[in-house]
């Protein structure tokens, strides 16, 4: 039988018979190509604040899905596709494991069309930091249960200079150092040090308590009245915070002086 005079049955030019195998048109072709574009357009008018590395600077990375997390490794899309389609693509090619993903060799993964080798060897590189981190050990970090273990561990660097250092130690909720902050040098005057500079790495760093740390060159570490100010200050600003100053430490030539044994804590 003959449609407009064209044998449904008869193979067309490609091999395909004409009516059966071909069922797309010009205007469905058509509305696939806006459809495309549709998708292009609406990538690119997502609220920025909705947008992969924008949310991660938001909400933090923990919040993102991993087609996301993989989107920002992978940059942008390619011809027709988003960057998000791109990494639901890799995911769907692994049956959504990372840890499958990161055993492919190369050439799978640029296998997927739009991911060369540059995306490719980045989304490696941040897997394989990923595998390492995740069996690095903790470096051990000293403990400090009083001011004996607090000269142990600053009275070598403190003990002989030739101007007064101010430090903080801030310690997690087991009492171990997370950091040492280096935060002046010369005269500890009550009127220069502030608690927002006392307390600004404590709080960034999530430290559960401070304790405060400085030498006197003379070699006495008998508190000056400046001392006892600044300490009693900033162990104000610190219940205020929720940041508890657990000591203030004075280091001599010799001996050492604890402003919380003294009660001035």
């Amino acid at each position: 039988m003959t449609a407009g005079g064209i044998d449904a049955r008869r193979p067309g030019p490609t091999g395909q018979i004409a009516g059966v195998a071909r069922t797309s048109s010009p205007c469905v072709e058509a509305l696939v190509d806006t459809e495309r574009s549709a998708r292009r357009v609406a990538m690119r008018e997502i609220p920025a604040r909705d947008r992969p590395r924008e949310r991660l600077q938001r909400l933090g990375a923990e919040q993102l899905s991993t087609a996301e997390l993989l989107a920002i490794l992978i940059g942008s899309g390619a011809r027709g596709v988003s960057v998000l389609d791109l990494g639901h693509r890799l995911l769907a090619r692994v049956e959504g494991s990372l840890t499958v993903l990161a055993a492919r060799p190369l050439a799978d993964v640029t296998a997927e069309p739009g991911v060369g080798l540059t995306r490719a060897a980045r989304i490696h590189a941040a897997l394989e930091l990923g595998r390492r981190a995740a069996v690095e050990r903790p470096a051990d970090r000293p403990s400090v249960r009083g001011p004996l273990d607090v000269v142990a561990l600053l009275g070598p660097r403190l003990r002989h200079l030739p101007v007064e250092e101010l430090h903080v130690l801030l310690l997690d909720s087991q009492h171990r150092v997370k950091r040492d902050v280096f935060l002046t040098r010369g005269t500890l005057d009550a009127t220069t040090i502030h608690a927002r500079e006392v307390f600004r790495e404590a709080i960034v760093d999530s430290a559960a308590a401070v304790i405060l740390v400085h030498n006197h060159p003379s070699g006495d570490p008998m508190p000056s009245a400046d001392d006892v100010a600044v300490t009693e200050r900033l162990a104000r600003a610190g219940r205020d915070l929720g940041i508890p100053v657990y000591d203030h430490v004075i280091i001599g030539q010799r001996e050492h002086a604890s402003l919380m044994e003294q009660r001035w804590v």
